[in-house]
Formats: structure tokens, C-alpha cells, sequence
């Protein structure tokens, strides 16, 4: 068991029977009343971020988490299919422990989350941002530049994007896998 005086950024522990992350904290001492430590704590599965107050000197049951770097396969319907890149073995995840599952393509390399103690997935986050193909999406016209009119674009994982009008079929572009949104060109 552990203390608040152990909390570092990063630090996994369990709390009203989830696993959360300290994102930030902050130790306070007031000049009337007991000392505590404010904190930010991230939910490690949903990714839900709150305000909590600890009283200082509670104890905390730390969990250990690890993150394994993993290649995208394929999927199956509602289940995707992951190798490990260290030892080449399989496994896969429900859709649902995805945080983008729409812009993930074969030979993607994603980072899964895995509880210490049960060696169990937890949940499976995806690089910041992507490079996907545009398959199809209607031509711009000329003249429409003038405010930042967007367009719709299929890209190769079958999602739709919101795109500038100069993108056209066949380019490459940066997609932001927290929000979805386009980010920029590139050329491959």
C-alpha cells in the first residue's frame, strides 16, 4: 500500500474499483485544516478525466500497468485481430477497447494496454495521427476557396473525413485519431 506522498505523474492506481492515472497533483497545505493533495486522474479504460481531492497520508493500492507494442492484423467483425512485435503471438480486442477503430489499416502499430497483475487488456490507443489514402471524394470547385469550406472524403479504411476542397482522390493525408479530423496533406 502506498500513500499520497508516493503520487508521481503517470502512477496507476485503483480507486472505487477502476484503474485510474494521475495526469497531474498537486500537494496542499492550508493554513487551517489538514493538508491535501489535489489531483487530475484519467480512467484507464474510458479515458474519462476528473478533479479529485485526497486527503493527505490515505492509502492507495497501486496497480502495476504495461504497454506492449502490437501490429494490426485484420478484423473479424466486432473482434480485431493484433500481433505482439516482440514475440509474434496473437491476440484480439472487442471494438470497443479501440479509441479509433474506423482509422485503423492493416500494418498499423498501436500500443495496448495490459492490467500487471491479471495480464489482461485494458485498452488499445492508437498513434497520434495516421496517414490513410483518399479513395474517393468529389472533385472541388473552382471559386468556393474563399472561407473554409469543407468537403467529404472516403478514405481507405471506409470512414469519412471532412476535408479541404483541394484534397482529391488519390492523396495522401494526415488524419487525428483523438478527434478525427483532417490534419494536413502529405506526400508519400
Amino acid at each position: 500500500m502506498a500513500t499520497t506522498a508516493d503520487f508521481r505523474n503517470g502512477l496507476c492506481f485503483e480507486h472505487n474499483g477502476d484503474l485510474w492515472t494521475i495526469v497531474e497533483f498537486q500537494h496542499v497545505k492550508p493554513g487551517k485544516g489538514p493538508a491535501f493533495v489535489r489531483t487530475k486522474i484519467k480512467n484507464v479504460k474510458t479515458g474519462r478525466v476528473l478533479a479529485n481531492t485526497f486527503t493527505s497520508g490515505v492509502k492507495i493500492n497501486v496497480q502495476r500497468i504495461e504497454n506492449r507494442s502490437y501490429q494490426y492484423l485484420y478484423n473479424d467483425g466486432e473482434d480485431y485481430h493484433f500481433m505482439n512485435l516482440d514475440n509474434y503471438e496473437q491476440t484480439f480486442l472487442p471494438k470497443e477497447m479501440i479509441s479509433a477503430p474506423e482509422l485503423l489499416k492493416e500494418g498499423e502499430k498501436v500500443q495496448i494496454v495490459f492490467h500487471g497483475e491479471t495480464d489482461t487488456a485494458i485498452s488499445c490507443e492508437m498513434p497520434t495521427y495516421v496517414i490513410l489514402k483518399v479513395t474517393y471524394t468529389e472533385p472541388g470547385e473552382k471559386g468556393n476557396t474563399a472561407t473554409n469550406a469543407l468537403k467529404e472524403a472516403t478514405v481507405e479504411t471506409n470512414a469519412t473525413i471532412r476535408v479541404p476542397l483541394f484534397i482529391n482522390t488519390g492523396d495522401n493525408i494526415k488524419v487525428d485519431t483523438r478527434s478525427g479530423n483532417y490534419s494536413e496533406r502529405v506526400k508519400v
